[in-house]
């Protein structure tokens, strides 16, 4: 087992929020367990293949998400581009903490990292959520850390995490 460092982020959600605005040729649609649930578990083993975090193979995944009791399948946000390919991912609990926030390498750095951040940010406020929260791998190499803070997540803890090897 290997340590990693987690740092435990919190956003207050009466700061201002920005409109989410998508890439050209990506949409937000609604998830689909049937038809997206294997394409989302290939694009979470995909950006965390790269660090900043473990995902456990799906027969493991899927049935701790959906059995989750604070899982609810319209807290899952999906982008995709025109032809159905799923390119990001918002998945988060119902209590306001993301889960996960993975965007496909093949368009970071358009915007859609921030866009899902907006979109969920808007959902949590309209649900009454007075804050949303995440984890985050200090060392994170696809600039998650960053992205956080420029949307106004603030640390609220760090912690050592042991992780498989």
């Amino acid at each position: 087992m290997a340590e990693q460092l987690v740092i435990r982020m919190k956003r207050p959600l009466t700061k201002p929020i920005s409109e989410p605005v998508w890439p050209a040729g990506i949409r937000l649609v609604p998830f689909d367990p049937d038809r997206h649930v294997e394409r989302v578990h290939a694009l979470l083993v995909a950006a965390y293949a790269q660090g900043g975090g473990f995902m456990a193979p799906f027969e493991v995944w899927w049935p701790y998400v959906k059995n989750n009791p604070e899982y609810d399948p319209a807290l899952c946000f999906i982008a995709e581009t025109e032809p159905g390919e799923v390119v990001g991912l918002a998945l988060c609990w119902t209590d306001a903490f993301l889960k996960d926030l993975a965007v496909a390498s093949a368009v970071r750095g358009q915007g859609l990292g921030s866009a899902l951040l907006c979109h969920v940010f808007q959902v949590f406020r309209e649900r009454g959520a007075p804050f949303i929260e995440l984890k985050v791998h200090a060392d994170n190499p696809s600039g998650a850390v960053r992205l956080y803070r420029s949307h106004g997540f603030e640390d609220v803890e760090t912690f050592k995490l042991a992780i498989p090897a």
